[in-house]
């Protein structure tokens, strides 16, 4: 999602400068990698090794950046590699600042993002290593069995309306008021779904919240791997967080309830709360569109969610329970 503007040679430099000093890497070339949502992203390249470069321009997402690096660095204190590893600067501090930006540096993984009905066995297997790691007090926020997440939807919609400067915000509220029946069927199944789960909130993990979208194969020098990378969303909830994205599949729930078992987490899923997931997450994802307006221009990203989108089929499901 990130499109990051052009880069001249001179900010190249600067770039390059900054992590010897701060980090004491020093990098020779510093080419594009792939970005996720967030972040601007480069391969850094030394003489011996190479290293993943993120830095995240947006004000209100930094926070969460920043404490995903330490939820990284936690689980590698574990033992668990697969998380990735991120390089802490010669104060050992785990980010740094350039340009206004958060700078993370991470080793870098010789891997492909895949995700497919196979890859949800090994994904299930490292996410329990993840869950058996799990213990109070690390910097992560908790989940709660609410509805705030369309409250807050419809607040920002509610700005918007008042404030429509941004690109598209025009064709954007069109939309929306298009959909306004769907979004608030959504809203009240999502307020009954929390009310009945509220009721029997049950034990909390550390969960991902994107692990399929973050899942990757190694191939080169770490061919044979598997890696889960990018924990900025980590939050202690209950264990459908990370499985309502594949709940609508028996197979997946099954397969899911299997590897907990096999890894001795005393956990089983429950309808209800995939239900509660797919109804809160499908808010939670137009908090983001809207969040973003300030940075780009998605209505075809948000005309593309509520017409094609790949969610549609996990709320069919939660529509049936």
């Amino acid at each position: 999602m990130y499109v990051a503007p052009s880069r001249d040679a001179a900010y190249k430099r600067e770039l390059l400068r900054t992590i010897e000093e701060i980090y004491g890497i020093a990098g020779r070339q510093l080419l594009p990698a792939s970005s996720g949502y967030y972040g601007e992203t480069w391969k850094l390249c030394t003489a011996e090794e190479s290293f993943f470069l993120k830095l995240d321009y947006l004000p209100y997402h930094q926070a969460i950046f920043e404490r995903g690096l330490s939820v990284v660095a936690y689980l590698c204190s574990q033992g668990l590699d697969f998380v990735g590893e991120v390089v802490p600067t010669k104060e050992g501090k785990l980010s740094a600042s350039f340009h206004g930006a958060v700078l993370g540096v991470f080793r870098w993984l010789e891997g492909e993002n895949v995700e497919t009905d196979a890859t949800k066995a090994p994904e299930y297997q490292l996410l329990c290593q993840v869950y058996q790691h799990t213990r109070p007090g690390l910097p992560l926020p908790s989940a709660e069995f609410s509805s705030q997440a369309a409250l807050t939807f419809f607040e920002n919609w509610q700005a918007l309306e008042k404030d429509p400067v941004y690109p598209g915000a025009g064709e954007i509220l069109a939309l929306l008021e298009e959909n306004r029946s769907l979004l608030e069927q959504r809203r009240e199944r999502l307020d009954a779904f929390a009310r009945r789960c509220g009721k029997e909130p049950g034990d909390c993990y550390i969960t991902h919240g994107d692990a399929g979208g973050n899942f990757f194969v190694g191939k080169g020098k770490d061919a044979g791997k598997n890696f889960l990378v990018d924990w900025d969303e980590a939050m202690y909830a209950p264990l459908e967080r990370d499985a309502w994205v594949m709940g609508c599949y028996p197979w997946a729930r099954e397969l899911f309830n299997n590897t907990l078992r096999r890894n001795n987490i005393p956990y089983e899923l429950r309808l209800d709360r995939l239900g509660f997931y797919s109804y809160h997450m499908f808010f939670f994802y137009l908090n983001e569109f809207l969040s973003c307006l300030p940075f780009w221009n998605l209505y075809q990203r948000i005309e593309d969610y509520f017409e094609n989108g790949w969610i549609l089929e996990r709320l069919q499901f939660a529509d049936t329970l």
